[in-house]
């Protein structure tokens, strides 16, 4: 499969699709209720409210109520979508995610809104660049990050059916669509986006569209690249990994994240253990991401095109040194 994106295609707010998918959803199931913090408006629920008043729960800015709410109401049978800013979901209540969702085995669909550096001129307190690494490191919540409005509608169709607790990352930063019509989302499965021999660019979220231009212009070099679709950050593809080392010269990461603990780290753990192989890691490099727009931080960390061929080429060049 070869999936190919213009830089100048049309850009969607993923927020939508979610609350789109989750809306449609509601309709046929009565269980599913939202649960916000004072976020109705970021979180993009405004229609789900007026279109269900009694089913979406506003507990205010208290973002450990929030998930403690959650684990009752799916205690007590219900599908609870918990909405809120990704930094103050992951952050703030970190404990009840562990104990209240994740231990407890509770069918709570985590929804971290506006995650990465989306809120750039809000500065750090507001840059949820380290809920990768907070998540994934709670055992048995499966963390996903769609990328773009095709795959979040099929992550929010797969989190109600799934029975245990999971989180979710709804971009708003506006991507294209990176999806194929016949792309199937499945359990800790990568979506392989663009076949290549070369070098495999594992990518996740708004990383994927970007990853794809950059295998577009180092295909114009004769440069043949493996595009992974990486949905899930655990369970990660140790499958898709383990061929990507064996059968392409290296591995570029990009995640729109700290590099401690999220996907880059995920993949070289693995590939340490099973084929070594060469890497670059890209994403925000152990620092707080200053104040700025969107835009402006992505290209600042070089989690754009060029620097993801920068990094390809690197790891091109290494092969050649051996």
């Amino acid at each position: 499969m070869t999936i190919t994106v213009t830089t100048d295609a049309p850009t969607f707010d993923c927020r939508v699709d979610f609350a789109e998918e989750l809306a449609a959803m509601a309709r046929e199931d009565d269980r599913i209720v939202a649960v916000c913090n004072d976020s109705v408006g970021s979180s993009n629920l405004t229609k789900f409210r007026d279109e269900f008043p009694d089913r979406l729960i506003n507990v205010g800015i208290a973002e450990q109520d929030l998930v403690g709410v959650g684990a009752g109401l799916a205690n007590a049978g219900l599908i609870p979508f918990v909405c809120a800013a990704g930094p103050f979901l992951t952050g703030r209540a970190t404990e009840q995610i562990k104990a209240d969702v994740a231990y407890s085995q509770q069918h709570v669909v985590l929804c971290g809104q506006s995650p990465g550096m989306a809120y750039g001129e809000l500065g750090p307190t507001h840059h949820s660049i380290e809920d990768l690494s907070w998540m994934r490191a709670i055992a048995g919540l499966p963390v996903v990050v769609p990328a773009d409005g095709a795959q979040t509608r099929l992550a929010v169709r797969w989190a109600a059916q799934l029975g245990t607790g999971s989180y979710l990352r709804i971009p708003r930063f506006k991507v294209p669509s990176v999806s194929a019509p016949a792309d199937e989302f499945e359990f800790g499965k990568a979506v392989i986006a663009r076949a290549g021999t070369d070098v495999t660019i594992v990518a996740i979220g708004t990383m994927v569209s970007r990853a794809l231009w950059a295998a577009d212009i180092l295909a114009k070099d004769g440069v043949s690249v493996r595009v992974l679709n990486m949905a899930f950050v655990e369970p990660l593809d140790r499958d898709a990994v383990t061929l990507a080392a064996r059968e392409t010269g290296g591995i570029v990461t990009v995640e729109e994240a700290t590099i401690s603990g999220g996907l880059g780290a995920a993949v070289a753990s693995h590939v340490a253990e099973t084929n070594p192989c060469r890497m670059r890691i890209l994403g925000v490099p152990g620092q707080f991401a200053p104040t700025g727009d969107a835009s402006f931080l992505l290209d600042h960390f070089g989690l754009n095109a060029d620097g993801i061929v920068t990094a390809v080429r690197e790891v091109l060049r290494d092969g050649r040194a051996q």
